[in-house]
């Protein structure tokens, strides 16, 4: 159920070596580091502002923009036309496909983003895979690590499942939707096309297709005078 073909078109990132078809598309996570080791070259083919702070194992592609105050840690590999905008924070094993935005106060560690992602604005993203045309809203934070001790366990209906990974944010499926200020908790699993609502806190998996909304009610009244 958790294959990497249920949640992700492989044909949008350039680094499906990362991926075995059959295992859980969260066990690429722990080979992030040694992917990189590998396979990257750093480079600058963008525009980096001199402002900006690059590690020397960061690979920049073409037409991408680094704006003043951003910070690049690296190991890591941006791609093609994408944006980092003031004073986003990338630190190490991080993979950005292109044509990706990674806002104003945002940070990824150890993270996966296929193409077209949009990370625009207070985003964290830790220990997480974000499929093509997925879209967090302002705030949104993926939890990576549980505050209790043991492995992170993804919960599907009354089985608890166990990552064998002690940080683990999030996959988030393409072409979905988080709301503004939204909590994913670590081992959250959301099906390709979801749509979360704002405020929300959510725990589990979500199936592909299907919306979570905001339940909680509100009363507006007459403001009284005097």
């Amino acid at each position: 159920m958790f294959k990497v073909a249920n949640f992700f078109d492989l044909s949008q990132t350039a680094h499906t070596a990362l991926f075995v078809s059959d295992d859980p598309a969260w066990e690429a996570l722990p080979h992030i580091k040694d992917y990189l080791a590998e396979t990257l070259k750093p480079a600058n083919l963008g525009t980096v502002s001199p402002q900006a702070i690059v590690g020397e194992n960061v690979s920049i592609g073409e037409d991408t923009i680094v704006a003043a105050n951003a910070c690049i840690e690296g190991p890591a590999i941006i791609g093609r036309n994408c944006q980092i905008r003031h004073n986003a924070y990338i630190r190490a094993q991080v993979i950005v496909g292109d044509n990706c935005v990674v806002g104003n106060a945002c940070e990824l560690k150890n993270a996966l983003l296929f193409n077209d992602c949009q990370v625009p604005h207070f985003n964290y993203v830790g220990d997480s895979i974000l499929g093509h045309h997925s879209h967090l809203g302002a705030g949104v934070v993926l939890s990576n690590f549980k505050s209790l001790p043991g492995n992170v366990t993804v919960q599907h209906g009354d089985d608890k499942i166990d990552t064998g990974l002690r940080k683990f944010g999030a996959l988030i499926g393409d072409h979905t939707e988080i709301g503004c200020n939204s909590v994913l908790n670590p081992g959250s699993i959301i099906g390709r096309g979801s749509v979360i609502y704002p405020n929300i806190n959510w725990r589990g998996v979500l199936a592909t297709g299907h919306i979570v909304k905001n339940a909680a009610s509100r009363e507006v009244i007459a403001k009284r005078e005097g």
